[in-house]
């Protein structure tokens, strides 16, 4: 049977709010970012989650030990597949000092657009492979089960892509808020938009 996964973005962090880019930096999320996990636990709890699965990157661990927390369920299991992509030189920059470095970039960057190259980061390509691989491995554990998987903002963008049919390098034009989800079916290798139950 397939498994369902809810796959949520992390609550806010203070970066966040100030625009910077955070990628592999870890950054714990604020008070808002703590209230918001709560509002998540609460609007879940009638969905009987088996699991729960995060990046181990901190602003994504933390909204899911809250939410684990307030349902009484087992520890978060991390996975490294699932961290926001790497942004290389680009990570802890404001974007207010990108918008004089490297205004191109930042178009990119706000325009959600896959083609935007970070200096020392990882790729379009290696990034999507390793999410979505994530994103498989973790359904074949919870064969018609539900799941929650707590991720970043680029992590959804390969999410959103994949489920809609768009090419990896389409510019989706809006990124997910904190807190914002997907519900996806995962049946083997098939990784398809699901419904909230």
């Amino acid at each position: 049977m397939p498994a369902c996964l809810c796959v949520v973005r992390h609550g806010e962090t203070d970066w966040n709010a100030r625009g910077i880019l955070q990628g592999w930096l870890d950054v714990p999320i604020n008070d808002l970012g703590r209230e918001q996990a709560r509002q998540l636990a609460g609007s879940y709890a009638p969905f009987g989650f088996a699991a729960v699965w995060a990046s181990p990157l901190v602003r994504a661990s933390e909204t899911a030990d809250i939410i684990v927390a307030a349902l009484g369920l087992q520890p978060t299991s991390l996975h490294d597949g699932l961290k926001e992509r790497n942004f290389g030189a680009q990570q802890g920059v404001p974007k207010a000092r990108l918008a004089e470095q490297n205004p191109m970039l930042l178009r990119q960057i706000v325009g959600r657009d896959p083609a935007a190259c970070f200096d020392g980061g990882e790729s379009m390509n290696a990034f999507a492979d390793r999410v979505l691989a994530a994103v498989r491995e973790i359904g074949a554990r919870h064969g018609g089960q539900r799941v929650l998987v707590v991720v970043h903002g680029w992590v959804m963008d390969v999410v959103t892509r994949h489920v809609g049919g768009r090419a990896r390098d389409a510019v989706l034009g809006h990124k997910r808020k904190n807190g914002e989800s997907i519900w996806l079916d995962v049946d083997g290798e098939i990784i398809a938009e699901g419904h909230r139950p």
